[in-house]
């Protein structure tokens, strides 16, 4: 048993190496996952993580213990690779779409595909669809949240995740024929 987190921030604060090691080891993988979400490539994802923890480090002097330190640290980590990501936000138009309609014949759900495919064709997905759909699917922003922190409008941020689900089942579709499912 390791030392219990109150103690462990007390110790990261002083700058004891070995809290700082165990508090990275606690939290690292899943705050790792959270990373591979926002990027492309593993290096990305690593780099987003490396990037995380030293803030975390930097600012745990303001954690005040009003949530669970995993959710404190998540959201550091939510913003840091936002922060990667905003510049190639910007690179691709972010377009309401007004009419758009979701195809719902032959809906195909997620539970029939493994976690690596889902992660798999998450990362293919354009940048902004990719944030977007992460989000709003995996992390519970709503859509107003979602357009504050981007600085879009809402619309934008609705169309996005749209046009995400859209070329997710579209994979999921190319998935089955590829591999003779369904």
């Amino acid at each position: 048993m390791g030392l219990d987190e109150k103690k462990i921030i007390k110790e990261c604060l002083k700058g004891n190496r070995k809290a700082q090691e165990e508090l990275y080891a606690k939290y690292s993988g899943q705050m790792y996952a959270v990373c591979l979400r926002y990027s492309k490539a593993q290096q990305e994802a690593e780099d987003i993580l490396q990037e995380s923890f030293v803030k975390v480090f930097k600012q745990l002097d303001k954690f005040r213990g009003e949530s669970d330190l995993v959710f404190w640290i998540k959201r550091i980590v939510i913003n840091t690779a936002l922060n990667a990501q905003r510049s190639k936000l910007y690179l691709y138009p972010m377009v309401d779409i007004d009419d758009y309609k979701e195809e719902q014949d032959k809906a195909l759900y997620p539970a029939d595909f493994t976690m690596e495919e889902l992660m798999n064709m998450i990362r293919k997905l354009p940048t902004s669809s990719q944030v977007i759909f992460n989000l709003f699917a995996m992390e519970g922003y709503k859509h107003h949240e979602i357009a504050e922190m981007l600085e879009i409008n809402v619309g934008t941020s609705k169309s996005q995740y749209a046009r995400a689900r859209q070329l997710l089942q579209d994979q999921m579709k190319e998935m089955n024929k590829l591999y003779g499912r369904g």
